[in-house]
């Protein structure tokens, strides 16, 4: 009988990576496995490892591939490029053995008979090697798209044959040390999902950038996928907390529009069956996805994930390509993988990157990667200047593709105009260590060739190059071995986009994430501009406000959303633990500052005792604005499902204001017997009337600042007076004394969250000794604070 060179997705498994590869091996396993759960898979098959050895010996290409390739230099681009391009001429100008093209024919006209006649599919490679845990060869080689009939199909197996020999797979397998001839190359034939007349994308069950396991990450662009893995556009992102929505809620905590300017879709000619083309603009700034797709889409995640774990007896996140068709509205995966790179990571360390000089920002775009890299910066306009690139020099550049690996893996930093952070720039980066930042738009204009930049990757989401090179630090932390405490060893977090990272350090939660960075960087916008959007008359500012909350019918849905994301990053990052969330404590020249933020704030003489905090949210002037919040912590909580979140008022002047601000909170569905609400113990009357103040709080958290301000009675802005404001002024030290006393006495929490634990250690001990049930310090603080806290609970006996 003869040999079969052809297996179809519903006979294959992860077991049979050595006959057809891990992209097709995964293909079956899904096919086979997942199908029943509702997971949609195109149908297809796979041409084997026998065939391809089988195609080299019989057509004499294993001995030429040898030969070309005896005198091979990856280190000097030139040579590299002469052998890959001899080498794949030569794999091109072959015909299949009649053996192996039969057996092609024969199951592409199977899929005809399904499909119909000339049925378009995606021709896929797969190497042999591909997604070993030290060695990751996925997108190494290439696919081809919109493949019709027998002899395109050909021709496209042989180019997916020929690109085993890419420069860039050349010179991987070099780093890899794996012999050439001993990686074969499978190809997947599979039914097309018709993306280019909907969306495509890929999603990870894990966090690319920080390695955070219960998060999913989905991008999307309208057309084919390609774009996306070619980093030609930037993406939509999404992001989908895991473990709340195994239990049912629709937990997206954060959604980013992308700027898809441009889209894939198939084209008639023949030699090129795929075209680029532009999106229109109302397009392009709405989302691709709706919720209950991206629910979907997460849920897939989720079931591929368990099952690839459970099959590998670890935890095994998936890098995972998926389509939606245009004609029949369905989903479906079309690729999925180990992710290999993030997940290899060793988190018994964290090496913490930390800019120590500061300058000008040349441009910013997304951070990939929380590394910090310099060098002179080599701006590339086209792939014809590779080999004037340098080792240790910042690549810059429009976009990069798998060619461009050599010199990607010598850079010290890359920074690209366009991609998401699934494109292949950053990809390559993550896998190579190298910092990275995408979707600039500027780069190669606002960057001179030949300049010294440092790249930043460790402030955030938002990726900086700075002019010069700048000093700055890297600091490595075994985080095994940092004792236990009694007290609780919680964080301050503002920023939404640094708390995945934030979550790996050695805390017990947030004692203090502020919604003023969210207000300031997600919304922009003043609350009562979006609630009176009818009445404004600026044009200019009604066009401003509509440029920015596009996609939002009713304005107000704008704030409660974009609150509410922003909220839930910094909640889910740290679940289970408790999150307090400190409504929000803008003073009015801080109102002002936003959108049409002067339309409804007054001028105050003094507004840091004047118009803020508590007395804002029950005021008739800007209780609708207060109203906003309160849904969004409700959508935090509700729709979610992030019960680990605990609400806390700042600046609360009386009891009586307190109960006011109680009772508006109720009547938004904030109800103290399911919610813990706490105050902000920071003026002396909080103090002074601390029982009947926790007749009402569930809790206190000390802010020092403010305390020592209005205690001292001083501006602690002011330099004229700057060096009388000191937290432990004693008069100062005996109302922390005092409240914490009280709220002990009363079984209330009682915490602080000011800066003086972190900065006197003999703060830190009075702390301890008066019983204080957690200290909040901001996340550069927290290692040194746990050793620090477990000497003193020693001397405390």
């Amino acid at each position: 009988m003869a040999e079969s060179f052809i297996r179809w997705f519903k006979d294959l498994s992860i077991g049979d990576v050595p006959q057809v590869g891990g992209k097709n091996a995964s293909l079956g396993e899904m096919y086979c496995s997942l199908v029943d759960k509702g997971i949609g898979i195109p149908q297809g098959f796979a041409t084997t490892a026998s065939a391809y050895r089988y195609t080299l010996e019989k057509t004499g290409l294993d001995k030429k591939i040898r030969e070309i390739l005896s005198d091979l230099d990856t280190h000097d681009i030139a040579n590299l490029k002469e052998r890959g391009h001899k080498i794949r001429t030569l794999i091109r100008g072959v015909d299949f053995p009649d053996e192996v093209k039969e057996q092609i024919f024969a199951a592409y006209d199977q899929l005809c008979e399904e499909y119909g006649r000339d049925t378009d599919v995606a021709v896929r490679s797969s190497a042999t090697a591909e997604d070993l845990p030290d060695a990751s060869f996925a997108g190494q080689q290439d696919s081809f798209l919109n493949i019709r009939g027998k002899g395109d199909l050909l021709r496209a197996c042989l180019r997916c044959f020929s690109s085993l020999f890419t420069d860039r797979a050349i010179s991987y397998r070099e780093d890899k040390g794996f012999d050439h001839l001993s990686i074969a190359l499978s190809i997947g034939v599979q039914k097309m999902v018709r993306s280019d007349l909907a969306s495509a994308g890929v999603m990870f069950s894990i966090d690319t950038e920080t390695g955070f396991k219960n998060a999913v990450l989905i991008t999307s662009v309208y057309g084919l996928g390609e774009m996306i893995v070619q980093g030609k556009v930037t993406p939509d992102e999404y992001y989908v907390f895991k473990p709340t929505l195994k239990k049912g809620f629709r937990s997206i905590i954060s959604k980013v529009v992308g700027s898809k300017k441009m889209k894939m879709v198939y084209d008639d000619d023949d030699r090129n069956p795929t075209k680029e083309v532009p999106v229109l603009k109302h397009e392009r700034d709405r989302f691709v996805l709706s919720d209950d797709e991206i629910l979907q889409l997460a849920n897939w995640a989720v079931t591929i994930e368990e099952h690839y774990s459970e099959r590998a007896g670890r935890f095994m996140p998936m890098d995972i390509e998926w389509a939606k068709d245009g004609i029949t509205g369905e989903l479906f995966i079309v690729q999925a993988r180990p992710e290999t790179v993030i997940s290899q990571r060793d988190m018994t360390h964290l090496t913490q990157f930390k800019m120590v000089e500061k300058g000008e920002v040349l441009t910013m775009g997304r951070a990939v990667g929380q590394k910090i890299g310099s060098g002179k910066a080599c701006v590339i306009r086209s792939p014809k200047e590779i080999a004037k690139f340098q080792k240790g020099e910042v690549l810059v550049t429009d976009n990069t593709d798998p060619d461009w690996e050599p010199i990607m893996k010598i850079a010290s930093a890359i920074v690209t105009n366009r991609g998401g952070r699934t494109s292949h720039a950053a990809i390559v980066s993550r896998e190579m260590g190298i910092p990275c930042v995408v979707a600039t738009n500027d780069a190669n204009v606002k960057i001179q060739h030949g300049q010294e930049v440092t790249v930043s990757c460790a402030e955030g989401e938002d990726g900086k190059v700075y002019r010069g090179k700048l000093q700055y630090e890297e600091h490595k932390i075994d985080i095994n071995n940092l004792p236990k405490t009694k007290t609780k060893i919680m964080m301050n977090v503002g920023n939404p986009e640094s708390a995945f990272d934030f979550s790996f350090l050695p805390s017990d939660g947030v004692g203090l994430a502020r919604l003023e960075f969210i207000i300031n960087s997600y919304i922009k916008i003043h609350p009562l501009a979006l609630i009176n959007f009818g009445d404004i008359e600026d044009k200019n500012l009604r066009h401003e406000i509509e440029d920015l909350t596009h996609g939002y019918e009713v304005k107000t849905d704008f704030f409660i959303e974009r609150m509410a994301q922003g909220v839930a990053k910094i909640v889910a990052a740290f679940y289970p633990n408790p999150v307090i969330v400190r409504m929000s404590d803008f003073k009015s020249n801080e109102y002002a500052n936003l959108i049409a933020g002067h339309l409804y704030e007054p001028k105050e003489e003094n507004p840091m005792i004047g118009w803020r905090g508590a007395s804002r949210y029950y005021s008739e002037a800007y209780r609708k604005g207060f109203d906003l919040e309160c849904q969004a912590m409700k959508k935090v909580r509700e729709e979610y499902g992030l019960d680990n979140l605990k609400l806390m008022v700042p600046f609360c002047r009386t009891v009586e204001e307190a109960k006011k601000v109680i009772a508006v909170m109720k009547e938004n569905g904030i109800d103290q017997k399911d919610w813990d609400i706490y105050g902000m113990c920071e003026i002396p009357a909080n103090v002074i009337l601390a029982e009947e103040f926790l007749e009402v709080f569930d809790g206190f958290s000390i802010g020092t600042n403010d305390l020592t301000q209005l205690t001292l009675g001083l501006d602690r802005d002011s330099g004229l007076v700057a060096e009388i404001f000191d937290e432990r002024n004693e008069a100062v030290v005996t109302l922390v004394k005092k409240v914490i006393a009280v709220a002990k006495a009363k079984n209330k929490y009682i915490g602080i969250c000011g800066d003086a634990p972190s900065t006197y250690p003999e703060y830190l001990r009075l702390l301890i000794e008066a019983g204080i049930d957690s200290i909040s310090l901001s996340p550069d603080a927290v290692v040194s604070a746990r050793l620090d806290v477990t000497e003193a609970e020693k001397n405390n006996g």
